[in-house]
């Protein structure tokens, strides 16, 4: 149901270039009760200790869409990291389990369990960066990306989601549930009440919070623009910082995109795309940026650092 035509309206990113490895599918990678299957490019000259970025598609997607209209093999190449892309078990329409108590919960099984355990797994085999996995994606990929950072903040450093929903939003009984009251945007929570939510992901976690940005169009008719209202409560309460923005920078990375940033610490920020629809334009290089993916060294965002 989601973006069932995005791919037409992008430029093939990674086809463009002369990428230095191939996209390789990856076995027996762990836990995976869902069968999700995935993919993995690992650049040629692959630094020691290299981060690792996790892409998961958009609904009526694969992985190999966003390996061709997405940048990150090659900005893999460039800045020396690991990309992985999962591909979602349903058939039907191609869209992540974002809906399930299993997805919804630390090692509880699920789309999501099958995604952490190719991160596992590839950290093992290439000796990665455990305190620099990031996951991103658009629709149901941003879906996910939430669901990621709240089911498994003792994975990833940060997440980037673009024109997705709160974390636990489309929760309900099944695999593929869809919520149309959670896509236009009936559902609304206070942030402490989407916190506890949150945190109920994994009972007993005090540890580190990956930090997110979410991105969102103001004419998005399929996941609609109170999603975005409910992603800051949501995050800014699992902070414990203000809904209120402490800094607003217009016109930007795009004309008529509002940056909101919240806290001082840069754990989170939100960005309205003026008269954008449900096909956001994705900035890979804004991703990129956040991520810290074009750093080299000890002083790196990571985990640690974050």
């Amino acid at each position: 149901m989601l973006l069932k035509s995005f791919g037409l309206l992008l430029a093939a990113a990674n086809t463009a270039h002369s990428l230095t490895s191939n996209l390789t599918q990856i076995f027996d990678f762990g836990p995976n009760p869902r069968n999700v299957t995935g993919y993995i490019y690992v650049p040629v000259n692959l630094p020691k200790n290299a981060p690792i970025l996790v892409a998961p598609h958009w609904c009526h997607g694969t992985a190999h869409d966003v390996f061709n209209y997405r940048s990150w093999a090659s900005a893999g190449d460039t800045y020396g990291f690991i990309s992985i892309y999962p591909n979602s078990p349903n058939a039907a329409d191609q869209c992540w389990d974002v809906s399930s108590k299993q997805s919804l919960t630390h090692n509880g099984g699920g789309d999501a369990l099958g995604i952490v355990s190719m991160v596992r797994w590839a950290i093992k085999k290439y000796d990665a960066d455990a305190s620099r996995v990031f996951v991103t994606g658009t629709s149901s990929g941003a879906m996910m990306t939430n669901v990621l950072l709240g089911s498994y903040p003792d994975v990833f450093a940060a997440g980037s989601a673009w024109a997705g929903v709160a974390f636990g939003c489309f929760a309900g009984d099944g695999y593929g549930v869809w919520s149309d009251a959670c896509a236009t945007g009936k559902i609304i929570k206070t942030g402490p009440e989407w916190a506890r939510i949150v945190k109920s992901a994994y009972p007993g976690y005090k540890g580190f919070r990956p930090k997110l940005q979410v991105l969102h169009g103001t004419n998005d008719t399929i996941l609609y623009p109170q999603n975005l209202q409910e992603e800051i409560k949501e995050w800014t309460s699992v902070f414990g910082v203000s809904d209120k923005p402490t800094k607003v920078t217009p016109n930007t990375p795009l004309p008529g995109w509002t940056r909101y940033q919240y806290g001082t610490s840069g754990k989170f920020e939100a960005y309205s795309a003026e008269g954008v629809d449900h096909n956001i334009p994705n900035q890979d290089d804004l991703v990129i940026n956040y991520f810290d993916l074009k750093c080299k060294g000890k002083k790196c965002y990571s985990r640690r650092s974050g």
